[in-house]
């Protein structure tokens, strides 16, 4: 599997770290529990939009583009990330926030990522919940582009084909370093929520003949959506890379039992995982994504969904800082 016909720009610190979970392990008393360090790769404190962007600024940057755009949540990661971004490329950002939750706290519209935001130096406007976003965005570029700017709009999470092979290149730095490591994974868990993370992994790991099977833990979406969508853009995202369609529908698997009360709304098992991980092993997950999904890994070890398993890998997809957007969750 070669990308490199792709333009990519090195953004992050790659390869990110996988290591083994032995309180974790003893503590729950099932499988192995190792864990990609995706909060690692160094862009704004990290996580993993930043294997997506290698790849999203490189096409910016070789159309000319002088805008970023780019839209998510209030607390969102990825906008968090491509503000970052385009500040280290000197590319001007401007970003529209969804207000998805309805928390009206001082902490969570100033704090966290959005504090991270103004610091890059992206402008931003904010958009009232179940609008399409994306169309938004569309819009407001066209207004850019009236005004002379030449803009490259990035969608939610930068989950597209061109950022999806961020974790095409990701599946294949895995099975590498499992090689290497002699330590062979019977499963991957993650969260997901906009595609392009699962979508990428699923995808790197078929590309691979890997056999190891890959499991989303929804934090957003239905069941049947959540992998309607991851499912259409590994088809694009595989056609892109090898012109053949090798991701079929039963590769793509989510959960979606641990959404909770909503997107961006943590209920006690998150906050349960979160406490777990920080306090057993030093490692700090956000109330949306990482949090979520390990809530999903450790009840589904309890039940013996992996019971056939002797290790598995949790993929940190970042996130953390949010959490000081969240300080009233923890108090």
């Amino acid at each position: 599997m070669n990308l490199g016909r792709f333009p990519r720009i090195k953004l992050g610190h790659m390869n990110t770290p996988i290591e083994f979970l032995p309180r974790l392990t003893e503590k729950i008393g099932k499988a192995e529990i190792w864990i990609k360090r995706d909060d690692c790769t160094g862009l704004s404190t990290g996580g993993n939009k930043t294997r997506k962007l290698e790849f999203l600024m490189a096409e910016a940057i070789n159309q000319g583009s002088d805008l970023i755009l780019t839209q998510g949540a209030t607390q969102s990661n990825h906008v968090r990330q491509t503000s970052a971004a385009a500040a280290k490329l000197g590319l001007d950002c401007h970003v529209l926030l969804e207000d998805r939750t309805g928390i009206e706290t001082i902490n969570y519209k100033l704090n966290g990522n959005v504090l991270l935001n103004s610091l890059h130096g992206a402008t931003s406007e904010h958009r009232p919940s179940g609008i399409d976003m994306d169309q938004e965005l569309i819009n407001v570029s066209e207004k850019f582009i009236s005004k002379g700017r030449k803009t490259y709009v990035i969608p939610g999470g930068g989950s597209n084909p061109t950022g999806a092979l961020g974790y095409v290149n990701c599946a294949q730095e895995i099975v590498y370093q499992s090689s290497e490591m002699g330590k062979p994974f019977d499963f991957i868990v993650h969260a997901t929520g906009s595609a392009g993370t699962q979508a990428g992994l699923v995808t790197g790991l078929k590309l691979l003949n890997s056999g190891i099977p890959l499991l989303g833990i929804g934090v957003r979406a239905s069941k049947i959506d959540q992998e309607e969508k991851v499912f259409n853009l590994a088809k694009l995202t595989s056609e892109r890379i090898s012109k053949i369609q090798l991701v079929k529908r039963e590769d793509v698997i989510a959960n979606c039992d641990f959404v909770g009360p909503g997107y961006g709304l943590p209920d006690t098992s998150t906050l349960d995982a979160i406490r777990l991980f920080a306090e057993l092993e030093g490692i700090l997950l956000d109330p949306v994504y990482s949090g979520k999904g390990a809530a999903g890994l450790i009840q589904l070890l309890k039940d013996d969904f992996f019971s056939s398993c002797k290790r598995i890998l949790f993929v940190h997809t970042g996130g953390a800082v949010a959490l000081s957007g969240y300080l009233e969750s923890f108090t």
